[in-house]
């Protein structure tokens, strides 16, 4: 792997500085999980998409810029260097995006991927049932064909952005008399159909990150299938491979996290025991590593290679890395990290409590770290199950 940038990648990262640094907001947004804040993150990524930058590495048509891995790993770079707002409808352009590219019908693909790049319609993640977390093979919502239809029934929980989305995505249990991995589709639905509820829920910042979403005999069109009938389980570990893999965690996030742990001990060093000086240095050196694994990874992509199990190894490192790294952020301010960034006293300090709390989730959405732990053992280490 060379690590050398090309002369036009250079170009190609002074014109994404350029822009963001003309573009992107002077104050923070408000949380994207208010309704103020949702509608914010809506405008700023209308901008972001009007520049061509929403997602670079989509084809134009789709609303892309067409640029290839390489340079989407650069525009990330310099996104999280200028300080740009988190992007609202990242199960969308991150996830499912990528999934429609690979088995979405044309009209489909027209359909979704460009209103998508601009969020002019947000998608919510439905993966979860009360009885179907980790275990998403035991999901029971039903999605009966009737005609040019599915009737659907049944409960999804924990939908990220489910309490300002438009669309949901999702598998359902097509075939009633089926069990585990079988009989399951995978379907797209908007959240205004008749018969659907949305409940908020709050999470530890009692901001409505989530919602539960019920069907009651919810008409949902079949052409809003993605895939074949019955075979949504391979649709959805296409998604699931790109949130645990490449796509939802950049490496510039983290290198990010990792330079304002590093400032923030600088700061209090004087304060600070030696041990602590330590742990922020090995987690520098992690963030670098993931980002050099990434390169890796997508130089082995653009020469025509594939990503598989090994995607469950990335979401480990990533999700703990980020958990740790907020956990010696909290360490370092002591009791300035118990405060909110909306503390009258936090002093610009309270975004690491913040993103501690939801660090918390890491090792649990994408497929638990336990899950991950028994793909490595089997599929990547060939050990009985």
């Amino acid at each position: 792997m060379d690590l050398t940038f090309t002369r036009e990648q250079d170009g190609f990262r002074a014109e994404a500085r350029a822009w963001l640094g003309a573009h992107v907001p002077g104050e923070p947004l408000r949380s994207f999980d208010t309704a103020e804040g949702a509608k914010q993150h809506r405008e700023w990524e209308a901008i972001l998409n009007g520049g061509g930058w929403a997602m670079v590495p989509w084809p134009v048509e789709y609303g892309g810029r067409g640029a290839n891995l390489l340079e989407w790993l650069i525009f990330e770079e310099e996104y999280y260097r200028a300080g740009a707002p988190k992007r609202i409808n990242q199960n969308g352009i991150f996830l499912l995006g990528p999934t429609i590219m690979e088995y979405g019908t044309p009209e489909q693909k027209a359909r979704f991927l460009p209103k998508m790049a601009s969020s002019e319609e947000v998608w919510v993640q439905g993966w979860s049932e009360p009885n179907a977390g980790s275990d998403m093979a035991n999901i029971q919502t039903t999605a009966i064909r009737d005609g040019d239809h599915f009737i659907v029934n049944g409960q999804k929980t924990w939908a990220s952005r489910g309490a300002f989305g438009d669309w949901l995505f999702g598998m359902f249990r097509t075939d009633p008399e089926s069990e585990r991995h079988k009989g399951l589709t995978f379907i797209l639905a908007p959240l205004d159909l008749p018969g659907i509820t949305v409940r908020p829920i709050e999470q530890l910042d009692g901001l409505p990150g989530f919602a539960e979403v019920f069907f009651d005999d919810v008409r949902v069109p079949v052409e809003h299938q993605l895939g074949e009938e019955g075979q949504g389980w391979q649709v959805a570990m296409s998604t699931a491979g790109f949130e645990r893999g490449l796509m939802l965690r950049s490496p510039a996030r983290f290198q990010d996290t990792a330079r304002r742990l590093v400032e923030l001990y600088r700061a209090n060093a004087a304060d600070v025991e030696d041990a602590i000086r330590d742990e922020v240095a090995r987690c520098w050196i992690g963030a670098e590593a993931y980002t050099l694994e990434t390169f890796r990874t997508v130089s082995r992509l653009l020469a025509g290679g594939k990503i598989g199990a090994e995607s469950s190894l990335n979401k480990i490192f990533w999700s703990e890395l980020d958990l740790r790294m907020h956990e010696l952020a909290l360490e370092i301010l002591g009791d300035r990290g118990d405060l909110l960034p909306g503390a009258p006293a936090a002093e610009g300090v309270g975004s690491w409590l913040d993103g501690y709390l939801f660090a918390l989730s890491g090792p649990i959405y994408a497929g638990t770290n336990e899950i991950q732990r028994n793909i490595i053992s089997e599929r990547l280490l060939g050990m009985p199950r």
